[in-house]
């Protein structure tokens, strides 16, 4: 490969190096950060017979070219004046980019999105709980278990069930965003769990207690701090997990080995907690106190605009959470008339229902509709964290239909006055608490939910028809590059010839079923990867090193017999930048069958939720390579040892390998 020609066609087909906001590599791929993506020669780069691949994630427009290759051209780019930045620096300067209204749905969207099937499970649980114990519903007067007592067992270990997701919520987003913001996710996840404890004043009470005066402090030092719990928050721990994160990557900075692996989670966890229980927690409660006190002010003296406010903001109230300040104002309305903060609920959460149906109804993505489609009855019957984080913030569009759907049907709940009389399921049930003496009463309450309901569903649809549309011809060229891959992929059919050994303890995998797409699609190359049992990376072949990068997470190596070999440890731990990998060769290094390449702690690295998963492919194949396939006896999930044969490899020159099996010779073992 002629690199500096190389690296001079990617800056022309990127846009030029005045289109590149910053770039960094690592072990295959260059990562840039472009300032207009509409520039990219999108065919030029396709066409390159030295590239083998782009894609575009989390910001970063990634371009593959190989290991061993990618540094040189990398360094050609970076002397043509492109700006060169750290993995982490990159990853900053991608999340950077967008307005900060666009940043923060998208990070939130990250967050939630591995939460989302807890949410859906535990919120289904939820409406059916409603259903059984609303009274009026089933009879004029009682609820469904106390018409029939034997089912009360049953809705209790179903409210159980369904309560742990949303009253332990903390302990789920401390694990998720922490993970997000680039920290351990098990301590994000220990500090939602103390947000929680049973210890505190359980944080459904807080208001109250600080009311009559029964809220217990703690003593420190002369400063009294309020032993407030945090249940079913959710802006608190993503300030939380925001900062946790940042005093821990602060210590790794400035501390090394068992110093850093002593006192690094030890203060982290100390400085966050004093933090969490002083400032932050105390902070973002009054804030609550102070919205719910606003919001009733609006709402009086504004009448119908500030129902439509109201309605138009509820659901961005409930991403923050502060929503679980409003219960004291509600009980405190239900003594005064009734409570306009119930009904205006209701037009929210089945606005944010009906948006995801549209989104169910037109979405070609299964796993989107999968979400969509359990998510909408469970936020019309109340529960819309689902579709909210799951559907609707995740595609942006429906979320904001959804909006504008909640404010036209409460204008209609402020102008009608309608108004719930106690608190209850605040979706299509919600109808059960609502006073039918009070305002337009049932008629209005119902009127305004369907047009809730039909609004947000008819403009979802009607958008999401054009929506698919997109998604139909990004499918039909996603399919074509992965036919583009997979034909030019050799086949993993198992055949005779060369050996290459296992390079570390564990159970086998084909490509196909590795995360990485990049090595799934086999643009890397074929082979075969390991699900390792012991952190130690070994040499597949006799040969020589020609990648050993200094942060120890990936290996290239060429062998005796002229293929080139890529291990990859793990996927995106090059983000680690070295911590936890431990290399024992350097480039150029001549190396024997089984001997160590890299040392790894697997549960420092899983900790920091990175999976380990690796991938030993032969880059060269298609010069070099006839085709390849596991060794006789392996297949996907056979365990192996380090040495194990592992995979079979026809050269190029079936002949030659035939001649060097009949002599007994493993060419490549």
């Amino acid at each position: 490969m002629d690199h500096k020609s190389v690296a001079q066609q990617v800056l022309a087909d990127v846009g030029g190096v005045d289109n590149i906001q910053a770039g960094a590599h690592c072990a295959t791929r260059l990562r840039l950060v472009l300032k207009d993506q509409s520039k990219i020669n999108q065919a030029g780069l396709d066409n390159n017979e030295d590239l083998k691949g782009t894609f575009e994630n989390s910001g970063q427009y990634q371009i593959i070219v190989g290991p061993g290759d990618v540094n040189e051209v990398y360094k050609h780019m970076a002397a043509a004046g492109m700006k060169e930045v750290s993995k982490d620096e990159l990853k900053s300067v991608a999340a950077s980019k967008g307005n900060i209204g666009t940043r923060f749905l998208k990070m939130v969207s990250d967050i939630f999105l591995p939460i989302i099937p807890v949410l859906v499970g535990a919120g289904m649980l939820m409406a059916l709980n409603n259903v059984l114990t609303a009274p009026k519903l089933f009879d004029p007067e009682l609820s469904f278990v106390e018409l029939y007592p034997t089912w009360a067992g049953f809705a209790e270990i179903v409210n159980m069930l369904s309560a742990a997701a949303f009253a332990f919520l903390p302990i789920l987003v401390g694990f998720s965003a922490t993970k997000v913001f680039g920290g351990n996710p098990y301590l994000g996840l220990t500090m939602g769990a103390a947000m929680v404890s049973p210890a505190l004043v359980n944080g459904y009470e807080v208001a109250n207690a600080l009311k009559d005066g029964t809220m217990t402090y703690w003593d420190v030092f002369g400063l009294q701090i309020a032993q407030s719990g945090y249940q079913g928050t959710v802006l608190p721990i993503l300030f939380v997990a925001f900062i946790l994160a940042n005093i821990e990557k602060f210590f790794h900075k400035i501390l090394r080995g068992v110093i850093d692996f002593i006192f690094t989670p030890t203060l982290t966890l100390l400085i966050t907690g004093f933090l969490t229980f002083m400032l932050v927690g105390p902070i973002l409660f009054r804030a609550g106190t102070m919205l719910g006190d606003g919001i009733n002010w609006l709402y009086t003296a504004a009448g119908p605009v500030g129902g439509f406010l109201f309605g138009l903001f509820y659901s961005p109230i409930v991403i923050t959470g502060l929503h679980q300040s409003f219960p004291p104002i509600e009980l405190q309305l239900f003594t005064q008339g009734g409570s306009f903060i119930f009904a205006i609920a209701s037009m929210a959460n089945v606005a944010q229902g009906g948006a995801a149906l549209g989104v169910f109804l037109t979405t070609r993505n299964e796993k989107i509709k999968g979400v969509a489609g359990a998510s909408a009855p469970s936020a019309f019957l109340g529960i819309t964290e689902p579709a909210i984080f799951g559907v609707n913030l995740r595609l942006r569009w429906p979320f904001f239909i959804a909006m504008g759907a909640s404010a036209i049907a409460s204008t209609i709940i402020a102008l009608t006055g309608v108004k719930a009389s106690a608190p209850g399921a605040a979706g299509f049930l919600g109808f059960v608490s609502i006073d039918p003496t009070v305002g337009g009463g049932w008629p209005a309450f119902w009127t305004a939910i369907i047009v809730s309901a039909v609004l947000s569903t008819a403009a979802s649809f009607i958008w999401g028809r054009r929506v698919a549309a997109q998604e139909a011809k990004i499918e039909k060229k996603v399919e074509e590059t992965k036919a583009e891959a997979a034909a030019a992929a050799p086949a993993i059919t198992g055949t005779p010839g060369y050996e290459l050994t296992a390079h570390m303890a564990g159970t086998a995998l084909t490509l196909a079923e590795v995360s990485d797409q990049t090595f799934a699609t086999g643009a890397l190359g074929p082979g075969a990867a390991i699900e390792p049992v012991e952190g130690k990376l070994v040499a597949p072949a006799d040969g020589k090193i020609t990648v050993a990068f200094p942060t120890g997470h990936a290996v290239g190596m060429r062998t005796s017999e002229g293929l080139e070999l890529l291990m990859h440890i793990g996927f995106d731990t090059v983000e680690l930048d070295g911590r936890f990998f431990t290399p024992k060769v350097s480039k150029g290094q001549e190396v024997a069958h089984g001997e160590t390449l890299v040392e790894f702690d697997m549960q420092q690295i899983a900790a920091a939720g990175y999976p380990l998963t690796t991938p030993l492919v032969i880059t060269n194949a298609k010069k070099a390579v006839e085709q390849t396939g596991f060794a006789s006896g392996v297949g996907s999930g056979t365990a192996l040892d380090a040495g194990d044969a592992f995979v079979n490899v026809e050269a190029k020159d079936a002949a030659g390998a035939a001649s060097a099996a009949a002599t007994g010779s493993t060419a490549v073992k």
